[in-house]
């Protein structure tokens, strides 16, 4: 039954578009879904903010997360996303796989705990605005959660294995400034020399600091542009760089590192897409290495970067498939997903 109708709720929120920072019809159709189970949700913009029965403010809490909005469907979709072919194995749809499959069975998991007693609250946060990491969504969220919740799901297709890091991000422009002129003469200072020597400086520095879960720290240069014409000496060269921190460095400790080292000029666009890592010694990792599930570290980014708690990243589908046209997740999925956080949440809740 829980099988059946976890497809069906998933395939009725598929159809609702949700882009981020429009979630308010699926926010509004997940809170009548709870209030015909005569169970009270908290909305605050778009996100969603749900209680077990037995809530107990001296308890610790565990927060269950995963996130409304989706990002808009590629252009090779080859069906409409929001009314997509129904299928016996599959649930087709924009968003089904990244994070739909998660959204269903936290909430599957959450009704099935929802007025069993345990040694934790359990706390359902649907949040708004992952996926442009708007300042709405857990951002606005976490501000009123901090104080109440100790731990977390975070639920992102993961094939139910569990990411015990995720890497930060931190997109960092830089811009050489030279002096024009005509090349034909050798005038000027070529500000395309001045980042060239800049970028092999970046490629051969090196971080002290090794992540235990996570290694070491990755940083590319991505992106360069200079000049106007063939004959003129470029007094601009911009180039981008995309760097994957680990939980050694804070985004503003790299900025002051690398500043110094280079002649161009960097500026970061955000520096709140931080790294995440799960203490080794704590419950949440002690229940994974009990139920001996797979863990790793997630290149990918997640609502994780925005809380402070001990968390993990884990829930059904497979990350390749997100974002991609003709998007889907199996209905075994689903069950695995269900199936995996109530053994997951039974066994923590033993400690």
């Amino acid at each position: 039954m829980k099988q059946r109708e976890s497809a069906a709720l998933l395939r009725e929120l598929v159809s609702i578009q949700s882009f981020s920072g429009e979630e308010h019809a699926r926010a509004a159709f997940l809170t009548r879904f709870f209030n015909e189970r005569e169970i009270n949700t908290e909305r605050t913009g778009n996100n969603l903010i749900v209680r077990n029965r037995y809530y107990d403010r001296s308890k610790p809490t565990l927060m269950l997360n995963s996130h409304l909005d989706t990002v808009r469907p590629a252009a090779g979709y080859t069906f409409d996303p929001f009314n997509p072919p129904v299928s016996d194995t599959s649930v087709y749809g924009l968003g089904s796989n990244d994070a739909g499959a998660s959204v269903v069975s936290l909430v599957m998991t959450f009704l099935h705990f929802y007025d069993k007693p345990l040694p934790f609250n359990l706390l359902l946060a649907l949040s708004a605005e992952e996926e442009n990491s708007g300042a709405d969504g857990m951002r606005l969220l976490w501000q009123q959660l901090s104080d109440e919740v100790q731990m977390a799901i975070i639920g992102e297709p993961t094939g139910m294995k569990a990411a015990i890091a995720e890497r930060g991000l931190l997109v960092i422009d830089a811009e050489a400034k030279g002096v024009s002129g005509h090349a034909a003469r050798n005038e000027g200072v070529n500000a395309l020399y001045i980042a060239l020597e800049d970028i092999a400086t970046l490629r051969s520095l090196s971080f002290d600091r090794i992540s235990p879960t996570m290694g070491e720290m990755k940083l590319t240069v991505t992106q360069i542009h200079a000049g106007t014409q063939h004959n003129v000496v470029p007094d601009r060269c911009s180039f981008v760089m995309d760097i994957r921190p680990t939980e050694q460095y804070s985004n503003l400790e790299i900025m002051e590192i690398l500043q110094p080292k280079v002649k161009s000029r960097l500026k970061a666009r955000s520096l709140t897409n931080r790294s995440s890592a799960t203490p080794m010694d704590h419950r949440l990792m002690d229940c994974v290495r009990q139920m001996g599930i797979e863990s790793y570290t997630s290149p990918t980014t997640s609502d994780w970067m925005r809380i402070t708690c001990p968390a993990l990243k884990m829930g059904p589908g497979e990350s390749a498939r997100s974002h991609q046209a003709d998007e889907f997740v199996l209905i075994n999925e689903l069950k695995q997903g269900i199936n995996g956080y109530i053994a997951f949440i039974t066994q923590l809740a033993k400690r």
